[in-house]
């Protein structure tokens, strides 16, 4: 098992902004509610099980998961939020996919078409970009004194995961859609703790953009993530390390 880390700066993460960690907090809560909606048992609803995990290694206080939890049956009411997936281009032909969580697809399309085209991109319509992209299981394991690469490997194989990548600060394992939830229960009973642990979109190469092509980039991602209805912003630039931010 093999391949390119594209896990970087783990101390970065951990130290995310207040504003920034406030806004990632938010969206979880919002996706909590939505996948307890109608079963609020994580022993039961593997994907409200799934959507934990990722809130627990974001380090979203258990305080903010219950009560993520309770909306679902209280705030959220009849309101009825979509999964809605936008596909499109951004400057230099970087390649971007946005998933969102959205009560008015009018507003949230018209959201996401205004800031893509003041940075110099474009929506695309459905299936323009996602051919370049694979959706796959993500579990990053903080790499420690007491975790070797063959203990986790052993693990990650047991576990029925398709990869194992050892970058420099963590394990990245990877897994298929189907496999994910399992697969993350299994590491779970390992005693691990996650850095990271979820569904996304991982693109088949990168391209680099700098200077100004770079900026306005960076500027496309931001607004996109201040955004209330965006859940995760997808793309196959290779942002430098220290900006790197999926």
């Amino acid at each position: 098992m093999s391949g390119h880390s594209k896990w970087h700066n783990i101390q970065a993460k951990k130290g995310k902004a207040d504003a920034a960690r406030g806004r990632l907090f938010t969206k979880i809560g919002r996706e909590i509610a939505v996948a307890a909606k109608g079963n609020p048992n994580p022993a039961t609803n593997s994907k409200l099980a799934d959507v934990i995990a990722k809130a627990k290694a974001a380090n979203m206080p258990n305080d903010n998961i219950e009560r993520s939890i309770k909306r679902a049956a209280g705030e959220l009411g009849d309101r009825e939020f979509k999964e809605l997936t936008y596909e499109g281009y951004g400057v230099g032909g970087a390649a971007v996919i946005i998933s969102t969580l959205t009560d008015n697809n009018n507003r949230t399309a018209g959201d996401v078409r205004a800031i893509m085209s003041k940075c110099g991109g474009a929506l695309g319509t459905t299936g323009s970009v996602s051919y370049m992209f694979d959706n796959k299981g993500l579990i990053v394991v903080e790499r420690t004194a007491g975790l070797s690469e063959d203990d986790i490997t052993e693990y990650a194989m047991d576990a029925g995961a398709d990869d194992v990548v050892a970058a420099e600060d963590a394990f990245e394992i990877y897994t298929s859609v189907s496999a994910f939830s399992e697969a993350r229960k299994y590491l779970e009973g390992k005693g691990l703790t996650f850095l990271q642990a979820e569904l996304t979109m991982i693109p088949q190469s990168k391209i680099v953009l700098d200077g100004e092509k770079l900026e306005s980039f960076r500027k496309m991602l931001d607004k996109l993530e201040e955004n209330d209805d965006v859940q995760n912003v997808y793309h196959n630039v290779d942002l430098p390390d220290d900006e790197e931010e999926e």
